[in-house]
């Protein structure tokens, strides 16, 4: 079983690729406040929902000094696609090897239409300037996202 993350923690460190194939690292954020949202995949109506929520939002986010990352599992062709789409300016991470997912705990059993499966569970966090967990949103309003991320802090 995983230690579950909770506010104050440091958050995991992690370098992955973005959709260009790009390496992304956590600490080059040091000093910034970074949005990691984990969502299950790309161009689902959910997951459309929330990126269209933080796109529609990007500017008031950064202009307070957020960055915001989304990660899943797809890779860095199907985040291409999911970002050219929807045109959203943020950077979205390709986590294949599911590195990432499992180090922040979103990685769990699902269960639809009575059948059991691994995927990702939708989860906000946000890291602060030091690196650490400010806030956590475990029931995240996909349509709403960037609101209820500010309400939490």
């Amino acid at each position: 079983m995983m230690l579950e993350l909770k506010v104050g923690d440091k958050a995991p460190i992690f370098t992955a690729n973005d959709q260009n194939g790009k390496p992304v690292s956590l600490a080059n954020f040091k000093g910034k406040k970074v949005i990691l949202y984990f969502y299950p995949k790309d161009n689902t109506p959910g997951c459309t929902a929330e990126a269209c929520d933080f796109r529609d939002n990007y500017q008031s986010l950064t202009s307070k000094g957020f960055e915001v990352i989304g990660v899943s599992t797809d890779d860095e062709k199907s985040h291409q696609k999911f970002i050219t789409k929807f045109e959203l300016p943020f950077t979205l991470i390709a986590d294949k090897e599911k590195e990432i997912v499992e180090a922040y705990g979103v990685w769990v059993e699902k269960n639809m239409y009575g059948k059991k499966y691994m995927g990702t569970s939708r989860k906000t966090f946000l890291i602060d300037e030091e690196g650490k967990i400010a806030a956590i949103i475990d029931k995240v309003d996909t349509k709403n996202s960037s609101q209820q991320l500010l309400e939490a802090i």
